[in-house]
């Protein structure tokens, strides 16, 4: 996959982030300020907890204007479109799909590139997917996503470790990263499609 492909992937994902968090925020009745709070933190809490943790710094977002205007792009997409844009969750749904694919790539290359071990940069390609999700549910007083209901993270991890494999087996760079993209693709559309979910814990009552 080109790399001009994946930094503007990278942006829209960060866009549409941004979208999910201020729809989310919506619900709960913030103020504007609250909204936007919630729109940064989801599309830039997993790739800052990623950079922190590598010891990245300034981390990616701060480097230049570019995550800012995507993230305030989808602050004003939603604001002013707002019944629109709540009518286009399936779309948003593919796209936000799609950006867990490609943070899943960006932080597992990133990792890599640094000398840390695959198993950790695993870790960091899931955290750059979905820690700002965590971050959205957490503020907004609600079960984070990834630890109920769906397949998220699960499909983040088993992505990477495909990625592995495939540059174990020396394939082109394009080509395992834009199969890593597709598994966690049709994972997260599957599991969906077909209401595959991780087997639920209950702890039993006394």
């Amino acid at each position: 996959m080109n790399i001009d492909i994946i930094i503007w992937l990278d942006y829209i994902g960060t866009a549409v982030f941004a979208i999910s968090g201020v729809l989310t925020a919506g619900t709960k009745k913030l103020d504007l300020f609250g909204v936007m709070v919630i729109g940064v933190v989801t599309a830039i809490g997993g790739g800052t907890m990623r950079d922190l943790l590598l010891g990245v710094t300034p981390v990616t977002w701060l480097q230049g204007y570019e995550y800012l205007i995507a993230i305030f792009s989808g602050f004003l997409i939603t604001l002013f479109f707002k019944r629109f844009v709540a009518k286009m969750r399936r779309t948003l749904f593919l796209f936000d799909t799609i950006g867990i694919g490609v943070f899943t790539i960006i932080g597992l290359e990133k990792a890599l590139n640094l000398g840390v071990n695959p198993a950790v940069a695993v870790i960091m390609g899931m955290t750059s997917a979905v820690v700002g999700g965590v971050i959205r549910d957490t503020l907004t007083n609600e079960v984070p996503l990834i630890f109920h209901k769906e397949i998220y993270a699960t499909a983040c991890i088993t992505g990477a470790l495909f990625y592995l494999l495939f540059r174990w087996l020396d394939f082109p760079v394009a080509l395992n990263e834009l199969l890593t993209v597709g598994i966690i693709i049709t994972i997260r559309l599957l599991s969906i499609r077909f209401n595959i979910s991780i087997p639920v814990f209950e702890t039993p009552e006394s």
